[in-house]
């Protein structure tokens, strides 16, 4: 389904979220609280990938939180970095041309003795706000060691995620999924243009709680095809799915209603089947001259309500 940039206007001005404008007025009359988020919309939790949708993998997460609550959003795909940070990590200073693998180990040193309960403050300040934290990212999990996949898979259950994201790798799911299975935790693998459902299918058989995070752009911008097949026949292995809008043949990303992907259709599906599928918003598009990454993430987020 295609719109118009007046319908996608239109959509926007008339599907602002609620807790975005009663903010606003909050503030206006001197008020410090925020209302309680709430974008779950027809039994269908509409999420957003933080803090990298808002361009800052390393953002501090009571700026994550309020940007959330701005824009109204109850749930989130959340990374690891702001909740670490939280926790005291304080990464060191990069070094040019140091390898990747020298930089990761003061982190995977300090993970080592981590104090989960400030990861569980961390949650409780996000709960008490309104905002749940329903799936934890990571970046570089294959490199973990076995005692850094247990602290990420104890830390996961510390902030109350019902899954753990990573990108997918062919070489390295059978090992994750062992952690998955030791632990009960779902992973969902996270697929770009080049994932192919038999990727995914490879990685069901691994593990039991092998899953996929379903990036629905990227699915049909690779497999020139829409994904809800996928989708329909996987529905119980699917953790998340990231919502975006590209075009087939490795099209670019686009404004949601001006690409090839069937968000629409994929949300109501959601709905009338009533999957516990978190649709997280993942921003991407180029932000048009004119406008700012959160004008552009809220007629994203005012796009999928008015779908529903």
């Amino acid at each position: 389904m295609r719109y118009t940039r007046r319908q996608l206007g239109q959509i926007a001005l008339g599907s602002v979220p609620a807790a975005a404008l009663l903010t606003h007025a909050a503030r206006a009359a001197g008020q410090t609280t925020r209302p309680r988020p709430n974008s779950k919309v027809a039994g269908v939790q509409i999420g957003l990938n933080v803090p990298y949708s808002f361009g800052n993998n390393n953002m501090p997460g009571d700026e994550v939180l309020d940007k959330c609550l701005e824009l109204g959003v109850s749930a989130v795909e959340i990374r690891s970095q702001p909740i670490e940070r939280a926790m005291g990590w304080i990464a060191p200073a990069a070094v040019p041309g140091q390898p990747a693998s020298q930089a990761a180990g003061p982190l995977q040193a300090w993970r080592r003795t981590a104090d989960l309960a400030k990861a569980q403050a961390f949650r409780k300040q996000w709960a008490d706000a309104g905002v749940a934290l329903e799936i934890l990212k990571f970046d570089n999990i294959y490199a973990f060691d076995d005692q850094e996949l247990d602290y990420a898979f104890a830390l996961a259950t510390a902030i109350g995620a019902r899954a753990i994201s990573c990108e997918i790798d062919a070489k390295g799911t059978a090992r994750i999924g062992q952690f998955a299975d030791k632990h009960q935790l779902m992973v969902g693998y996270h697929g770009h243009a080049e994932t192919t459902p038999a990727h995914w299918e490879a990685a069901f058989a691994q593990a039991k709680f092998n899953g996929a995070n379903l990036d629905l752009g990227h699915f049909v911008a690779g497999n020139n095809t829409s994904p809800v097949p996928f989708l329909t026949q996987h529905h119980d292995r699917i953790t998340h799915i990231h919502v975006k809008d590209r075009k087939m043949h490795e099209g670019p990303n686009v404004p949601f209603g001006q690409g090839d992907t069937p968000i629409a259709e994929v949300l109501r599906l959601l709905r009338d089947k009533k999957w516990n599928i978190q649709a997280t918003i993942e921003f991407e598009y180029p932000v048009p001259e004119g406008s700012n990454r959160m004008a552009e993430i809220a007629k994203a987020v005012a796009f999928c309500r008015q779908a529903l």
